[in-house]
């Protein structure tokens, strides 16, 4: 049995939610609904309460916290690895970089604000910091007082699974929030052959991220990398093997390390979320009533999103 079939959930489980995560995913996953095109589109925000009511329904977290990127593409991660989420640039207003995405959601994510402060589901961010990193800090904090599930459709986070501490991750990326695997380490073991969140995080230095700009070592995909870890245990035992001239490692293989030894020297920090991120020192717990009723009333009239607040509000009540 894993730990994630052994895990219980309820009350003590602090719920972290990768909130332009699941937003995207609300995006391009719910319809478009609107019988006039001039009406402001609501299919995010539909879909991100949604969200919300299913996974409070299902894992009846005590606390939530909407983790926020105030920083989508933080300057100093782009000054180690400058391709990081470039192909995510979009140029606007005289040279301004923001990330590209499309105008009908971009419309929403100040409703989404306004609905997540009215329920009183703390939103937390910081300067400089990408929500990753908020994620990274909170359950460096919990570690070992209480379970955390982070929700999220990107795997960078599951450098963040930890059974011993009750932390593991609900991926989103095939399922969505009905169905999502459930990643703890039997879980890596199985999928990428690394027995730890921070194996995996090894892993992703190894075989990079295209989806990220991260180029990851030429040659080394991810069967590779995760013979090579569990031969040397961890990246920098495999980076002293290479420097050390261990004749294991001979051929192509060491060519392509000795070419990347630069890169693997500025990734890990780029890949591995912070865990020291400036923000309050206690997450408030979840209410089971709106802190701000007439707020979300004039929010669901306005947008005509009645179904979903009231779908999520009848959630936090059930608790």
């Amino acid at each position: 049995m894993t730990y994630s079939q052994r895990m219980s959930t309820g009350p003590g489980t602090l719920l972290l939610l990768d909130s332009a995560s699941l937003y995207f995913r609300a995006f391009y996953g719910v319809p478009d609904e609107r019988a006039d095109p001039q009406d402001p589109p609501t299919n995010a925000v539909r879909g991100f309460l949604d969200m919300i009511a299913t996974l409070v329904e299902r894992y009846r977290p005590s606390h939530v916290v909407a983790c926020w990127d105030d920083d989508w593409r933080p300057a100093w991660r782009v000054a180690a690895i400058p391709t990081y989420k470039t192909h995510r640039v979009a140029v606007v207003d005289g040279g301004t970089a923001v990330e590209d995405a499309p105008a009908d959601l971009n419309t929403q994510v100040p409703v989404i604000i306004e609905a997540l402060a009215a329920l009183g589901i703390p939103r937390w961010g910081a300067a400089h910091y990408e929500a990753d990193d908020v994620i990274g800090t909170l359950v460096a904090r919990a570690h070992g007082t209480q379970p955390v599930d982070v929700v999220t459709g990107d795997r960078d986070l599951f450098q963040l699974v930890d059974d011993a501490a009750r932390i593991r991750v609900l991926y989103t990326a095939r399922g969505g929030v009905r169905d999502p695997d459930l990643v703890d380490q039997a879980f890596l073991s199985a999928k990428y052959g690394v027995p730890t969140g921070a194996a995996y995080a090894d892993l992703a230095v190894l075989r990079g991220d295209s989806s990220d700009g991260l180029p990851g070592v030429r040659g080394i995909g991810e069967k590779t990398g995760a013979a090579l870890l569990e031969r040397y245990g961890t990246l920098g035992g495999l980076i002293a093997a290479v420097d050390g001239g261990d004749p294991a490692i001979k051929g192509a293989q060491r060519t392509r390390l000795e070419e990347g030894r630069g890169y693997l020297d500025v990734a890990p920090a780029v890949v591995r979320v912070a865990a020291d991120v400036p923000l309050p020192p206690d997450v408030p717990p979840l209410p089971q009533h709106p802190v701000d009723p007439s707020a979300l009333d004039r929010l669901a009239r306005t947008y005509r999103i009645t179904g979903p607040v009231s779908r999520v509000t009848a959630a936090l009540a059930s608790r």
